[in-house]
């Protein structure tokens, strides 16, 4: 069975299941997710704002899993060239 029909036949189950909501987030956590929207505001066909959003809601345990870059807590600090406030 492909990836692909695994995660339909997977979703299909929960969609039956009573889910609690803390469930729902660890899968969310664990799994990853990402949303990309944009927005694009024009007045008389001239485009005035744009928005680009790009949003990755991962465990960081999970993002480092598949190779995102994260900097959290004294790591960021040093990696951006700012004093440790410690």
């Amino acid at each position: 069975m492909s990836e692909t029909q695994t995660r339909n036949v997977e979703l299909a189950r929960l969609e039956k299941a009573d889910i609690s909501l803390c469930d729902a987030l660890d899968r969310l956590l664990n799994t990853g997710a990402v949303v990309v929207g944009e927005i694009c505001i024009s007045v008389a066909d001239v485009e005035l704002v744009y928005l680009g959003l790009q949003l990755v809601l991962a465990s960081v345990e999970t993002a480092r899993g598949i190779s995102l870059k994260v900097e959290i807590g004294e790591e960021r600090s040093h990696a951006a060239g700012q004093p440790d406030m410690h």
